[in-house]
């Protein structure tokens, strides 16, 4: 049976210079690895399933959307290879009702929120326009399970009504009703950003939340700014959600509170600044592919 340290699986085509890069960082660092998509799925699934290849670790960026790739996850978790994202973290972790309240109970802020059952659930909900206020207005309304590219998000709502159609578009989901959060400028930066936590390390950057577009956070802005604790923040989410990578919002209002907005994304986009607007600065994309180097590394050395 041939034994690789590393195997990657996507569906999405704006993926392919990100695995290109992990593969190329990973086999300098003496890492074998094996990159899996539409092309072979079925293949590898059976090869795995009859042992004649297998794998140390897995990163999993395509079954969330693709049902092809189930099988071959669910064979590799029970042959105990180490998952980055074990699925059973993945399914807690996104759920932004389950978060709001662990959040909390963890000592982090979040924005004013309401949740509300499903709609198939409870047809009709109790919401007193005196419990909505305290919102403000704009609010923001967000299923709590469907997650990816802003899925049923309604940043501008206003009404009691809007919240009773929107919950019929996802009638299965629960949906989290959310303040609007106003960030402080830093010097003509509006301060929201996103965090990523890439197999045990912080690395977090400006996100313009309006443009979506990406800065590099400097050491001198870290320390000018005292922005220090977003890393901390970051942290304390890994702990919470026990997930290898995903990345968070981070806002910090007015008064200096650092609320988190998106709680978690457990699939990060990865696309290059230097061939998309709204990608993700080549800097970081290196500093994430070397952490996911190191775990793998430390996977080798305990078999």
């Amino acid at each position: 049976m041939e034994k690789f340290d590393f195997a990657i699986s996507y569906e999405w085509e704006y993926d392919i210079d990100f695995i290109d890069e992990v593969e190329n960082i990973l086999q300098q660092n003496g890492l074998s690895t094996f990159r899996i998509s539409y092309y072979n799925i079925y293949e590898v699934t059976e090869n795995v399933k009859n042992r004649r290849i297998s794998f140390r670790s897995y990163l999993d960026r395509a079954s969330d959307v693709d049902d092809d790739f189930t099988e071959l996850g669910e064979i590799l978790q029970k042959r105990k290879c180490r998952i980055f994202n074990p699925y059973d973290k993945v399914k807690h972790s996104t759920d932004k009702a389950s978060m709001h309240l662990e959040f909390i109970t963890g000592g982090l802020q979040v924005p004013h929120s309401i949740i509300i059952p499903p709609h198939k659930k409870n047809e009709t909900i109790k919401l007193s326009i005196e419990e909505l206020s305290v919102l403000g207005r704009p609010f923001i309304i967000k299923p709590c399970n469907t997650t990816g590219g802003g899925i049923g998000v309604v940043t501008g709502a206003e009404t009691l009504k809007e919240v009773l159609e929107e919950r019929k578009n996802l009638d299965e989901d629960k949906y989290i009703l959310q303040e609007k959060v106003v960030p402080r400028y830093f010097n003509g930066k509006r301060a929201w950003f996103r965090c990523f936590w890439a197999f045990g390390k912080s690395f977090c950057c400006w996100w313009d939340d309006q443009t979506h577009i990406y800065s590099l956070l400097t050491r001198e802005d870290i320390q000018q700014f005292n922005l220090i604790k977003l890393f901390r923040i970051t942290s304390r989410i890994a702990k919470i959600t026990q997930l290898d990578f995903f990345s968070s919002e981070i806002a910090i209002t007015e008064d200096e509170r650092f609320v988190v907005i998106d709680y978690v994304n457990d699939q990060c986009d990865m696309r290059f600044q230097s061939k998309h607007y709204d990608g993700v600065p080549y800097e970081v994309i290196h500093q994430i592919i070397h952490q996911l180097a190191r775990a793998v590394k430390k996977l080798k050395k305990k078999s």
